[in-house]
């Protein structure tokens, strides 16, 4: 989607339409970069300072030039300034920048996609895909960068077009022993014997921001939490399963692998979470002002 705002950091906002990284930057040439995407509500970015603590480890975890956050910071909440929609997404890249030069740092103002509230409405389709690796290997070699949001984004892009081209939304993965990862562009949970489980951090998992929110939104709606590792057949055999991520943020999942889960709509465990969720949204947006 176009950007409708643009922020370079040492330039402010910029053209939309005009180049902001040269032919050399890492970004580009080698996929070296950091990136974080963030609801926007009202003219207030939800959790800002997560997202800019979690660019930060991202980056120094790719061996990216530093950049003072403060700067960034205010970067972000310039772009957020100068526009008037009432949702939106703001996304923030940290690149490797040009040989022997500095880090680039740009922000992104989008509209939230216009289909959001249809898919929760209808809930989504997933299939699974096998990632392709050893989960203990995962989390045991970190130089495979497990946990960190980068823009070596192929293989994602890649599961979902897969997704796609079998006539699902979206794509789940699974470690080598079929454990339950997440999605291609988010976290996933599902109810099972009355309670709320997700994949634990210590699967190799990003560490979504969303989610830390849901897990304390959840006991505030009265749902017991469990985090672990567990297969397929335990995710397939659940009441509700569910994905969570900073834009669409929660939408219930109708299908998998070709299996309807529950009834085959969206549940009332879903809905509650994203109503609990808006409520957390609201509550820190008015405090923000």
């Amino acid at each position: 989607m176009k950007p409708v705002v643009v922020g370079v950091l040492g330039r402010g906002l910029v053209d939309p339409d005009s180049p902001v990284l040269t032919a050399d930057d890492a970004a580009l040439a080698r996929g070296m970069a950091a990136f974080e995407t963030i609801r926007v509500d009202d003219g207030v970015p939800f959790a800002l300072q997560q997202h800019l603590d979690r660019l930060a480890a991202s980056a120094a975890r790719l061996g990216l030039p530093p950049v003072a956050l403060p700067a960034i910071d205010a970067l972000a909440r310039g772009a957020v300034a100068a526009t008037d929609l009432a949702e939106a997404g703001l996304r923030l890249y940290w690149t490797g920048g040009p040989d022997g030069g500095p880090a680039t740092v740009i922000v992104t103002i989008t509209p939230v996609p216009a289909d959001t509230e249809s898919q929760r409405a209808r809930g989504l389709r997933v299939v699974s895909l096998e990632l392709g690796i050893d989960r203990a290997v995962r989390v045991r070699s970190s130089w495979l960068l497990a946990g960190v949001k980068s823009t070596s984004y192929a293989v994602h892009v890649a599961a979902l077009t897969e997704a796609k081209r079998q006539g699902a939304d979206d794509a789940l993965f699974l470690a080598t022993d079929g454990t339950v990862l997440e999605g291609a562009t988010s976290n996933v949970w599902w109810m099972r014997d009355g309670v709320l489980r997700t994949p634990s951090l210590d699967t190799g998992i990003l560490a979504g921001v969303t989610r830390a929110h849901l897990l304390e939104v959840a006991p505030r709606i009265g749902l017991a939490v469990e985090e672990g590792a567990w297969g397929l057949e335990e995710l397939a055999a659940s009441d509700e399963v569910i994905l969570s991520s900073s834009v669409r943020e929660v939408v219930g999942v109708i299908d998998v692998d070709g299996r309807p889960v529950g009834d085959g709509r969206p549940g009332p465990v879903a809905a509650a979470l994203q109503a609990g969720l808006r409520a957390m949204v609201r509550e820190r947006r008015s405090g923000s002002r």
